[in-house]
């Protein structure tokens, strides 16, 4: 693939449908997306192979939903690795750029030599939606489970949207001549359309979690089947590329089930942080709150964990005693 072509590719996801099996699906890159999310921390290496994971099934389930505004994942855990939370920003207009953030809450002095995964301990995968003002949140949980932040992914739509789905990621720090070391992601997500694909309730699943294949009926079993072979013989570099371009990939995976592609979304790194939100925030707090809060310098300040924004602001414009602020 021409270096071009290989730039057109990077951070897109590009949704496909299998019509000979009825699957839909995406596929994702991610380039300067993840660039902008790690540099803003010092993670150490299995904290950022799991963000990195994380920020790239938020851009492939964030493109199949719907949205106005937000999605976000989150996993919160008892073990090193104690949360992990990802958003995904809907384009403001059409044609442009969705935009993804994403951090990491860790213990340190915890984390040991094993698999990235292996840092995670008991605790739940959710997946959060906020279509903006006038309409409800939704939020679905389900425990942790499995071997990777995929398969816990998997989990999810089974038992919270009764949606078969399968997740082939790649992702790691990569090399290419005349650059510099720098992480790439690529990934492919299939789901069973939901109207061929009904909740099973008679079926039993993986001990108390529903996987993906204990909701598919019997007459679409092999259908299903077929496109997760497919699927998983996909080689981890044709996932990352750069040689293989996403729409090539499919015709190496999938051209017997007819792949039918959609436009492709741009992802861009994204922070919708700002003073007024720090000022919002602040603004349940009395004077004598923010009186704790201010530095002997007469300041308080804010980070911002996704990009690190660092904010100073005066103390008497601060809370619902504040002054007003002059923005002039």
């Amino acid at each position: 693939m021409a270096i071009a072509s290989k730039l057109a590719w990077d951070d897109t996801v590009l949704p496909f449908q299998l019509d000979v099996s009825d699957i839909r699906g995406r596929v994702a890159r991610l380039d300067g997306v993840l660039d902008g999310i790690l540099k803003q921390h010092d993670y150490p290496p299995q904290v950022e192979a799991l963000v990195a994971e994380m920020a790239l099934l938020t851009a492939l389930i964030g493109q199949t939903i719907k949205l106005r505004w937000k999605l976000s994942l989150q996993v919160q855990s008892n073990g090193p690795v104690r949360m992990i939370a990802t958003d995904y920003y809907a384009p403001e207009e059409e044609g442009a750029p969705a935009r993804i953030r994403g951090y990491a809450s860790f213990d340190a002095t915890k984390l040991q030599g094993k698999r990235p995964f292996d840092q995670i301990g008991a605790g739940y995968f959710a997946i959060l939606i906020d279509q903006g003002q006038g309409t409800a949140p939704y939020q679905g949980i389900t425990p942790l489970d499995g071997t990777s932040l995929a398969e816990c992914a998997e989990a999810y739509f089974a038992q919270s949207e009764q949606l078969p789905t399968t997740f082939k990621l790649s992702f790691g720090k990569s090399t290419e001549a005349g650059g510099t070391e720098h992480w790439r992601a690529g990934g492919v997500m299939i789901q069973h359309m939901p109207e061929a694909s009904p909740l099973m309730v008679e079926r039993e699943g993986h001990g108390n979690i529903l996987r993906p294949a204990d909701l598919i009926r019997d007459e679409d079993s092999d259908d299903w089947n077929r496109a997760n072979i497919l699927l998983d013989s996909a080689e981890l570099m044709e996932l990352i590329g750069p040689r293989v371009s996403p729409t090539e990939l499919l015709v190496r995976l999938f051209h017997e089930e007819q792949p039918r592609v959609f436009d492709a979304q741009p992802v861009r790194f994204g922070c919708t942080c700002s003073v007024e939100r720090v000022r919002q925030s602040l603004s349940i707090y009395s004077t004598k709150d923010i009186g704790t809060m201010t530095t002997e310098d007469g300041i308080v300040t804010a980070d911002c964990q996704f990009c690190g924004a660092h904010y100073e602001l005066d103390p008497a414009t601060l809370g619902f005693e504040a002054n007003e602020v002059d923005d002039a």
